[in-house]
């Protein structure tokens, strides 16, 4: 018999860095822990509105997952600088929101290597430290650089991306565990690689603005997953409302499905019902 678990708006889930990660699932108000429903028949089923997950508007069309758009022009938090820190512009006079942009952007971040489908650089403020590893679906992680701001933490990513990805390829992520990788020795070899770059950074900006770390214990991250998919088909709520199956893993924003993969990040503020069956 079908039971409905919540329905609400949908964000993304909360993490708990536990072995293995535990998720739950925000409907609106409601929590539902997701680990205990591995194996179980589920469906979420798109109700057919979206409220804007900053002003709560309904809205036609999510924008940058999950605002509508005049949110998404007007935030600095949707800036392109926000994907692309080292053309933050904060220090120009032209932050759409200064404020926010103190808060959030002239503080510090953390440069980090992780294995998601392999080695990657990337950033996050440092109180997102474990938190942005779990939401990528990294297995393993460690901070290589503390800086100043997220521009800075941009400048350095840059200079890494030249050695070693800055993306996660999600197909590959969900298709099974990463191996193991020793992210030490890579940090070790892109230090030498890009030694001048980061003294010219340093001498920019100054040593205390931009600290390269060498004694951080790297964390190891254990996903919910009881198979993986050998093919990885995505669900996409605009063109399918309704997602139904097994419940086989979550890794990542993702619920794995013998049926398919969905990133719940993807559709925030959809407002969604969840039904065990």
């Amino acid at each position: 018999m079908a039971q409905e678990l919540a329905r609400g708006a949908l964000r993304k889930m909360r993490t708990e860095l536990l072995q293995p990660v535990a998720y739950s699932m925000v409907l609106g108000e409601v929590l539902v822990p997701m680990n205990s429903l591995l194996g179980k028949s589920l469906s979420l089923e798109f109700l057919g509105q979206i409220h804007c997950i900053h002003c709560d508007r309904l809205s036609k069309k999510s924008f940058s997952q999950g605002y509508c758009y005049p949110c998404f022009r007007r935030l600095a938090q949707c800036d392109s600088c926000i994907v692309s820190p080292e053309k933050c512009h904060y220090d120009q006079g032209t932050c759409r929101e200064p404020e926010w942009g103190l808060a959030n952007c002239m503080i510090d971040h953390i440069v980090y290597l992780a294995n998601t489908s392999g080695v990657k650089v990337g950033i996050t403020r440092h109180s997102q430290v474990p938190t942005r590893w779990m939401d990528q679906g990294a297995t393993q992680a460690l901070p290589i650089f503390r800086v100043a701001s997220r521009f800075q933490s941009g400048l350095v990513e840059t200079l890494f991306k030249g050695y070693v990805a800055d993306k996660t390829h999600w197909q590959a992520m969900l298709k099974g565990a990463s191996e193991p990788v020793n992210l030490e020795a890579a940090r070790q070899e892109l230090m030498a690689a890009c030694e001048a770059g980061i003294s010219e950074l340093q001498r920019a900006h100054g040593l205390q603005s931009i600290t390269a770390l060498s004694d951080q214990v790297e964390t190891l991250i254990d996903y919910p997953v009881l198979a993986y998919p050998s093919k990885v088909s995505s669900f996409n709520f605009d063109k399918e409302p309704r997602v139904s199956g097994t419940l086989q893993g979550i890794k990542g924003q993702y619920l794995i499905f013998d049926t398919g993969v969905i990133n719940l990040r993807k559709f925030g503020g959809y407002q969604v019902a969840l039904t065990e069956h």
